[in-house]
C-alpha cells in the first residue's frame, strides 16, 4: 500500500530545516555551514534532509524564497488599505522591506557575502524569477491605483510593473556590488548615495510621479548599512 504524506507534518518537518539552515547561515557563514552541521542540530539523517532538498544550494534557495514570502506576506494589510494613496502605498512598502532587513542585518549581510559567488549563480537566478512572480502582481495593483487616482502616468501597469521590477532587482544587485566595495575601501559614501538615489529617481520618471514622491532611500538608512 502506497505511503500517505501528511503536508501539514511535511511542511513543518520542512520549516524545521530552514529555521536551522537560516541561523547557521547567520552565526556561522553559508560557506562554512555544512549539511552535517544542520542534520547534527535536528539529529536527522541524510536521508531525510535529501527528503526536502536536492543538495546545500537548494536548501539555500528554500531559505531565501521563504525570506521572499515572509517579507511579502507581512505587507498585505498594508497593500489592502483603501485609506492609503498608491505613492503612500510604494513608500510604505519599501519601509517594510528596508525596516524587515534592518531587524535581519546580520543574516543580510551573510547573504550579500555569499550571493556573489559563482556557485550560487542558479540560486541567483531562481530567486530573480521568484521575485518577478511574487512582486509584480503588487506592483501592476498600486500602479493601476495610482493611475486611477491620477497621481501615476503609464499606458499599462502590467508592463510599467514588470519594467519596475527588473530596476529593482538592478538596485538590489548595485547595492550589492557598492557594499563589498565600500567594504574594500573602493566607494567613498558619496558614490552609494548619489548612485542609489538615482533608482527612486527613476521610479518617478517611469510613472510620472512627481519628483521626491516614491523616495524610499534617506542618508540614515544608507549609513545604517554603508556608513
Amino acid at each position: 500500500m502506497p505511503r500517505t504524506l501528511d503536508p501539514v507534518a511535511h511542511a513543518v518537518r520542512r520549516d524545521a530545516f530552514l529555521d536551522v539552515a537560516q541561523r547557521l547561515i547567520q552565526v556561522k557563514g553559508y560557506e562554512q555551514m555544512s549539511i552535517q552541521d544542520v542534520l547534527d542540530e535536528l539529529d536527522a539523517s541524510r536521508g531525510a534532509f535529501y527528503h526536502y532538498f536536492d543538495s546545500k544550494g537548494t536548501l539555500l534557495e528554500a531559505v531565501i524564497g521563504r525570506m521572499v514570502e515572509d517579507v511579502t506576506g507581512a505587507l498585505g494589510p498594508l497593500l489592502a488599505d483603501p485609506d492609503l494613496a498608491a505613492a503612500e502605498k510604494f513608500r510604505r512598502m519599501f519601509a517594510n522591506i528596508a525596516s524587515w532587513k534592518s531587524e535581519r542585518r546580520e543574516l543580510m549581510l551573510e547573504v550579500v557575502r555569499t550571493w556573489t559567488s559563482d556557485d550560487n549563480a542558479i540560486v541567483r537566478e531562481k530567486y530573480r524569477h521568484r521575485v518577478v512572480a511574487t512582486i509584480t502582481p503588487i506592483f501592476a495593483a498600486i500602479i493601476r491605483q495610482g493611475v486611477t487616482e491620477g497621481s501615476f502616468e503609464v499606458t499599462s501597469p502590467d508592463h510599467t510593473a514588470r519594467v519596475l521590477i527588473s530596476l529593482l532587482l538592478g538596485a538590489q544587485e548595485h547595492a550589492t556590488d557598492l557594499y563589498l566595495a565600500r567594504q574594500a575601501g573602493r566607494a567613498p559614501f558619496e558614490l552609494v548615495e548619489g548612485a542609489l538615489l538615482a533608482y527612486p529617481d527613476a521610479f518617478e520618471r517611469i510613472l510620472g510621479a512627481p519628483a521626491g514622491s516614491l523616495r524610499w532611500y534617506d542618508r540614515a538608512m544608507l549609513e545604517e548599512w554603508f556608513g
